[in-house]
C-alpha cells in the first residue's frame, strides 16, 4: 500500500498532462478491450456455427450408428473315452449366410473367425458317432468358446430277417398238431388246419407215427376195443378170461401199430406223400363232403400236388396181411380184404368228421386266415 501511494504521488507531481495521459491510457484500454470482446466472441461463435464447405448442418440430437464388430467361435470335440476327436466335421450356420464347415484338428479343436454377431447353430458329426448340435448367440467382438462337445457312439440298428427253412416250418407245424386233442384229450395229430403247410420230412412222418401209437389214449382205446371183442366173443379161439382179453388186446394194438407205421410213415416216405388230412373249411357242403370222402384214395404229395393215395390203399391191405399172421386160424378167412376195406371206409368217414365236426370239438385250436369254423 505504501509503495502504491508513492508511485501515484510521483506521477501526479510530474505534471497534470502527463498524469492525465497516463490515467487515460491506464483506464481507457480496458474499456476498449471490454467494448471489443463481445464482437470478437460473436464472430468466433458465428464461425463455429457456420457449416463446413460442401456439407450440411448436423442436427444436435443425431447419433452415429454403432459398428458391429465380428467375433470368433471355437471349441473342442472329444469322444466318450475323453480322447480328442480329430477330423470331426463342424458346420456353422448363422443368419441367411451359407453354412461354413471346418474339421477339428488333431487336438479336437475347431475355430471360426470373423463371424457376424447374432444367433448361430453348430452341427458336429463324425463317422460312427451320433450327431451333436449346439445353439448360441455371438455378441459383437466376442470370442465365444463352445462347451466341450462329447460325441457318443451311434446306436447300431440292425435289421435281421430270419427266414426259416421248409424243414423248420414243418417242425413248428407238427408241434402245433401235437396240441390238437378232441375234447382236450383225444389225439388228433393227423390233420392240419394250415392253408399251405410245409411238406413233412421222413423223420417227421415217423415221429408222428410214434407219438400216435404211444399216446395214453391209444392204449385206453385199444383196451376198450378188446373188451368189446371179448364181450361179443369175436375171435373165439382166443378164449375168455384175462388170457383171452390179453390176446385180443395184443392183436388190436398190433393192428394200430402196423396200420400207423405202414400207412402213415413207411409208405408215405417211399412214395413221397403226405399222410395228413388237409382241412378245407370253405365251399359248399356238397363240395366239402366230396373232398372229405375222396381223401381216402387221394392225397397230397410232398410236391404239394394231388395224387392217388398209394400209401393209404396199399397200407390198408398190407395191415390186413400182417394181421393174418397173429389172428386165430379159424378167423383168418377174408381178414386181409376185410381189414383193408374197413380201413379205407374208416378213412372216408373220418374225413367227413374232420371236415364238419372235429374242429368244433377241439379246444385251444390255433386259427388260420383261410379256414372257417
Amino acid at each position: 500500500m505504501f509503495l502504491h501511494r508513492n508511485v501515484r504521488g510521483l506521477l501526479l507531481g510530474a505534471g497534470g498532462f502527463l498524469g492525465l495521459s497516463l490515467c487515460l491510457l491506464s483506464c481507457g484500454f480496458p474499456i476498449l478491450a471490454v467494448a471489443q470482446a463481445p464482437q470478437a466472441a460473436i464472430i468466433q461463435g458465428a464461425e463455429a456455427d457456420a457449416p463446413e464447405a460442401g456439407g450440411t448442418q448436423a442436427s444436435p440430437g443425431a447419433q452415429q450408428p454403432e459398428r458391429q464388430s465380428p467375433g470368433n467361435i471355437s471349441g473342442t470335440v472329444v469322444v466318450q473315452t475323453g480322447e480328442a476327436a480329430a477330423g470331426a466335421t463342424v458346420q456353422l450356420k448363422y443368419g441367411d449366410q451359407p453354412p461354413k464347415e471346418v474339421a477339428s484338428g488333431d487336438n479336437g479343436q475347431f475355430s471360426f473367425t470373423n463371424v457376424p454377431p447374432g444367433p448361430f447353430h453348430l452341427t458336429i458329426s463324425a463317422p460312427g458317432f451320433a450327431t451333436h448340435e449346439f445353439d448360441g448367440t455371438l455378441h459383437p467382438g466376442e470370442a465365444f468358446i463352445v462347451p466341450e462337445t462329447m460325441l457318443s457312439i451311434e446306436a447300431a440298428v440292425t435289421e435281421v430277417r430270419v427266414e426259416m427253412t421248409a424243414e423248420e416250418v414243418a417242425q413248428e407245424e407238427v408241434k402245433e398238431q401235437y396240441k390238437q386233442r378232441v375234447f382236450g384229450f383225444i389225439p388228433n395229430f393227423y390233420v392240419t388246419y394250415v392253408p399251405d403247410p410245409a411238406p413233412l420230412t421222413p423223420k417227421l412222418k415217423f415221429q408222428l407215427a410214434f407219438r400216435s401209437v404211444i399216446d395214453p389214449f391209444t392204449f385206453v382205446a385199444v383196451g376198450f376195443l378188446a373188451g368189446l371183442q371179448q364181450a361179443a366173443d369175436e375171435f373165439g379161439a382166443y378164449g375168455q378170461g384175462a388170457a383171452g382179453y390179453g390176446r385180443r388186446y395184443g392183436a388190436a394194438y398190433g393192428n394200430v401199430v402196423a396200420s400207423t407205421f405202414i400207412g402213415s410213415a413207411i409208405l408215405p416216405t417211399l412214395f413221397k406223400q403226405d399222410p395228413r388230412y388237409f382241412y378245407k373249411g370253405t365251399g359248399s357242403t356238397k363240395s366239402r363232403i366230396g373232398y372229405a370222402l375222396a381223401n381216402a384214395v387221394i392225397c397230397k404229395g410232398d410236391n404239394k400236388k394231388w395224387q392217388f393215395n398209394y400209401s393209404e390203399v396199399i397200407g390198408a391191405f398190407a395191415t390186413g396181411a400182417i394181421s393174418y399172421t397173429y389172428y386165430p386160424p379159424g378167423d383168418r378167412h377174408g381178414v386181409i380184404w376185410q381189414n383193408g376195406l374197413i380201413k379205407l371206409g374208416e378213412s372216408a368217414v373220418a374225413g367227413v368228421f374232420q371236415e364238419f365236426v372235429i374242429r368244433r370239438l377241439t379246444p385251444h385250436l390255433q386259427t388260420h386266415a383261410k379256414t372257417q369254423p
